[in-house]
C-alpha cells in the first residue's frame, strides 16, 4: 500500500505513522470558512455604521454628520489591527497557534456580538459612542490576531501550475461574508418598520457573528493540527518572528508590499459600504433593494475572483495585478468624467455596482498571493500579516469616511479621483517590485 492512504469515503490522507494529511482542497475549505467569518463581522459593523449607529448613537447630529462620525469609528479597527498582529504573534510564540486563534476568534466574535446589546444615546448618552468605539478597537485587535498562516499553507501545498487558482481561494471569503451580512440587513430593514428595525431588528446580524466565528475556529484548528502545518513550523515557513527583526531586515519589502494591493483595497469599501451610505442619505431608493443588488454584485465578484486565478495561472500574478490596476484606473476615470453612481438612473447605479464588484474580484483575487510572495521563507508569516495590515489601513480603513466627506462637499467625481490615486499607487508599486513576476511559479 502507498505511504499515503485515503479512506474510500474521503480524500483525507494519512501517512504510514497514522498522522493526518490534508489535501489543498481541504485546506481551501478551512481558509474560506475562516475568511468568511472575518469579513462577515466587518461588513455587519460597516452596514451598521450606515443604517443604525447614526440614529442610535448620534441622534443629536444630522444624518450626514452622524454617518461621518460612524465612519470615523469604523476606521478605528484598521488602526489597531497591526497592534493585534504584534500582540497575538507574541502569544503564538509562547503558547502556540491554537491558543492564539482561539483567543483571537472569540474576541472577534464576542466583540461583534456584544454590540447587539449596545444601549443608545437616549439611554446612556455619550457613553453609547464610547462603548461602540471600544468594541470596534477590540475587533481590530482580534482581526490582527486571527492571521493564521493558512493562506501560505495552501499556497505551499498547491501544485506549481495552479498557484494562481489556489491563491485566490481565501479571497472568496469576502463576497461570501458580504452576501451573508447584506442579506440579513436587507431582510430586517425591508421586513420591519423603521421603529422596529432600529429598536431590535438590527441586533440579529450582530448575534449571528459569534456562531459563525465558532464554526470558523474549529475549521482553522483542524488545519493547524495537521502534519503539514507542524512541518512548516519546524522549517520556519510559518514561524512568527519578532516584528523589530522583520522591520530591520525587510522594511522596504514591507512598505512596498503594502502599496501593491492599494487599488483593490480602495475599491473594496467604495463598492460595499460607501454606496449604501449615499443611497441612504441622498436618494429615495430602497436600501433593502439596493443591498440585494449589491448581493448580486458580490456573486459577480466571486466569479471574478475565480477568473483571476485562471488568468494568473496563464499570464502570471504580476501581470494580472497590472491588468486589474489599469482597469480600476479606467473605471475611476469614467467616474470622474461621468459619475453614474447614485444619480437619478437606477440602471446607472446598478451597472456601476456590478462593474465595480467585478473589477474588485479580478484585482482582489491575487492580492493575498502577491503579499505572501514578497517575503522569503523565514519572514513569510509575520511579513505577510503586517503587510496586509498596513495595506488595509492605507487603502481601505478610511475609504468610506474620505469618500462620503469628499462627495458630500465636492461631488461624486472626487470619489473617482480618490480611487484613481489608489490605482496609480498600485501600478507604481508593481513597477518597483518586479520580483513578484520572478517569484511567481
Amino acid at each position: 500500500m502507498s505511504a499515503h492512504a485515503a479512506s474510500p469515503a474521503s480524500n483525507h490522507l494519512t501517512d504510514e505513522h497514522g498522522r493526518d494529511h490534508v489535501t489543498p482542497g481541504e485546506i481551501a475549505i478551512g481558509v474560506i470558512i475562516g475568511r468568511t467569518s472575518e469579513y462577515f463581522d466587518f461588513f455587519v459593523f460597516g452596514l451598521g455604521c450606515v443604517l443604525v449607529f447614526p440614529q442610535l448613537v448620534f441622534p443629536f447630529a444630522d444624518p450626514l454628520t452622524g454617518t461621518i462620525y460612524s465612519f470615523g469609528i469604523f476606521a478605528l479597527a484598521f488602526l489597531t489591527r497591526p497592534i493585534g498582529s504584534v500582540l497575538f504573534m507574541t502569544i503564538d510564540r509562547i503558547y502556540g497557534r491554537a491558543t492564539k486563534l482561539t483567543a483571537a476568534l472569540f474576541l472577534l466574535g464576542g466583540s461583534t456580538a456584544a454590540i447587539a446589546f449596545l444601549p443608545g444615546y437616549e439611554t446612556i448618552g455619550i457613553w453609547s459612542g464610547i462603548i461602540l468605539a471600544a468594541f470596534r478597537l477590540l475587533q481590530g485587535i482580534a482581526l490582527g490576531g486571527a492571521w493564521d498562516g493558512l493562506s501560505s499553507l495552501l499556497a505551499l501545498n498547491a501544485p506549481a501550475e495552479r498557484r494562481g487558482w489556489y491563491a485566490m481561494l481565501p479571497q472568496l471569503g469576502a463576497p461570501i461574508g458580504f452576501i451573508l451580512a447584506a442579506g440579513l440587513f436587507a431582510f430586517f430593514e425591508g421586513a420591519l418598520s423603521t421603529e422596529d428595525f432600529l429598536g431590535w431588528g438590527w441586533r440579529y446580524p450582530f448575534f449571528v457573528a459569534l456562531t459563525i466565528n465558532v464554526v470558523a475556529l474549529f475549521a482553522r484548528l483542524r488545519m493547524v493540527a495537521t502534519h503539514e502545518f507542524a512541518q512548516l513550523m519546524e522549517t520556519r515557513e510559518l514561524m512568527p518572528i519578532p516584528v523589530n527583526q522583520l522591520v530591520r531586515k525587510r522594511a522596504s519589502t514591507l512598505v512596498l508590499g503594502a502599496f501593491v494591493p492599494l487599488a483593490s483595497f480602495a475599491l473594496f469599501h467604495l463598492v460595499t459600504i460607501f454606496p449604501v451610505s449615499w443611497i441612504n442619505l441622498f436618494t429615495n431608493r430602497s436600501v433593502a433593494e439596493f443591498l440585494i443588488v449589491q448581493g448580486a454584485g458580490a456573486v459577480v465578484c466571486a466569479g471574478a475572483i475565480m477568473t483571476s486565478g485562471l488568468i494568473a495561472d496563464q499570464i502570471g500574478r504580476r501581470r494580472t495585478l497590472v491588468l486589474s490596476g489599469l482597469m480600476i484606473g479606467l473605471f475611476s476615470l469614467s467616474s470622474i468624467i461621468a459619475p453614474l453612481l447614485f444619480g437619478d438612473s437606477l440602471a446607472g447605479q446598478t451597472v456601476y455596482v456590478i462593474i465595480g464588484f467585478g473589477l474588485l474580484g479580478l484585482s482582489y483575487g491575487q492580492t493575498a498571493g502577491a503579499v505572501a510572495s514578497s517575503f522569503g521563507r523565514e519572514y513569510r508569516y509575520t511579513g505577510a500579516a503586517l503587510t496586509s495590515d498596513l495595506a488595509w489601513l492605507i487603502g481601505a480603513g478610511f475609504a468610506p469616511l474620505v469618500a462620503l466627506t469628499l462627495s458630500s462637499k465636492l461631488g461624486l467625481a472626487w470619489v473617482g479621483l480618490y480611487l484613481l490615486s489608489g490605482a496609480v499607487c498600485t501600478l507604481v508599486a508593481l513597477w518597483m517590485d518586479r520580483r513578484l513576476e520572478a517569484r511567481y511559479g
